[in-house]
């Protein structure tokens, strides 16, 4: 019988904002866990997934895509090789992914396309895997690869992947000042533990299971912007400026230009800022562009990743 399915399948699945992050005590096996409020972004990754015998990845996109890895330890490759495992699927996929979220930017690129490659790969396989086994085998890659399928506004808990929906209403509108280098999310947490235990006569012992703010989620709800950026809040914010103390005059250029707040975007260096409507963003995009500084729109809340039909 004839696959009803087109290749190639195409899957589009957005970046993130954490415009809440809040990080509990660090455990015995080194993690924490964590509290945060997502929001997808229209800033997206475009997946191509084709039939092949083996495994493959190649990369194009607005981004520079030249130092990422195309072996096995790619996210996307451990993505599709995970899903053929759990399927018994015998095949391999050829994937083509074009970037637009920055990499190691703190705003969920790969795992935008880990998601991706699991949606595309069970249309294309014709796997047929059920949404909650779906989002069980995503958690595995990664604790925002959940959100990134879900999409919208959620709350994580745990390591991020136990997600819940929060109600969020109108549209947010973000302005991303894209740093040209990475940062690595381990480093940042070690930074983070190392400032606790610095600081520990002067601050308040971690949580171990922290929440998130009850101003957030009433924020959302009503889509107040003004509201939400007094409320923005990331823990990990203070040791990626210590890391990368550059990222302080960027938060300073954005809000002197007219941004409610800005947040760096989980463990960074991606600096996002919220604005009070389309136009004020517009004009801080200018004017973080006039000060040689990469820097996007975007609006939120978004769908999850989705199959495009071409």
């Amino acid at each position: 019988m004839t696959s009803l399915v087109p290749t190639p399948v195409h899957v589009r699945a957005p970046g993130k904002v954490n415009v809440f992050l809040k990080v509990g005590a660090r455990q015995d096996d080194g993690y924490h866990d964590v509290a945060i409020a997502y929001q997808a972004v229209s800033l997206v990754e475009d997946v191509r997934a084709y039939p092949a015998d083996d495994f493959s990845v190649s990369f194009g996109g607005s981004v520079d895509t030249s130092g990422l890895v195309t072996d096995g330890s790619n996210l996307a490759i451990k993505a599709a090789r995970m899903l053929a495992r759990r399927t018994g699927f015998r095949g391999g996929v050829r994937l083509e992914i074009e970037k637009n979220v920055p990499i190691a930017g703190g705003m969920g690129g790969g795992s935008a396309d880990a998601a991706a490659t699991l949606l595309a790969c069970d249309a294309l396989w014709e796997t047929g895997m059920a949404r909650d086994d779906m989002l069980a085998l995503a958690a595995k890659l990664g604790a925002d690869v959940p959100f990134v399928l879900v999409g919208g506004t959620a709350i994580g808990t745990g390591r991020g992947d136990q997600l819940s929906p929060a109600l969020a209403q109108g549209t947010f509108h973000w302005v991303l000042a894209i740093a040209e280098f990475g940062m690595s999310t381990p480093a940042v947490y070690e930074e983070l533990d190392r400032h606790r235990e610095r600081h520990q006569r002067d601050i308040r012992p971690a949580e171990e299971a922290p929440s998130v703010d009850a101003e957030v989620l009433q924020a959302l709800r009503a889509g107040d912007a003004r509201m939400l950026g007094d409320a923005l809040h990331n823990d990990l914010q203070a040791p990626a400026l210590h890391l990368a103390p550059g990222l302080g005059r960027i938060l300073e250029l954005g809000e002197e230009n007219g941004a409610l707040a800005g947040i760096v975007s989980g463990s960074g260096p991606t600096v996002a800022f919220l604005a009070p409507d389309a136009d004020a963003a517009l004009e801080l995009q200018v004017a973080l562009s006039a000060a040689r500084l990469t820097a996007v729109r975007a609006h939120a809340p978004v769908h999850g990743a989705r199959l495009v039909h071409d």
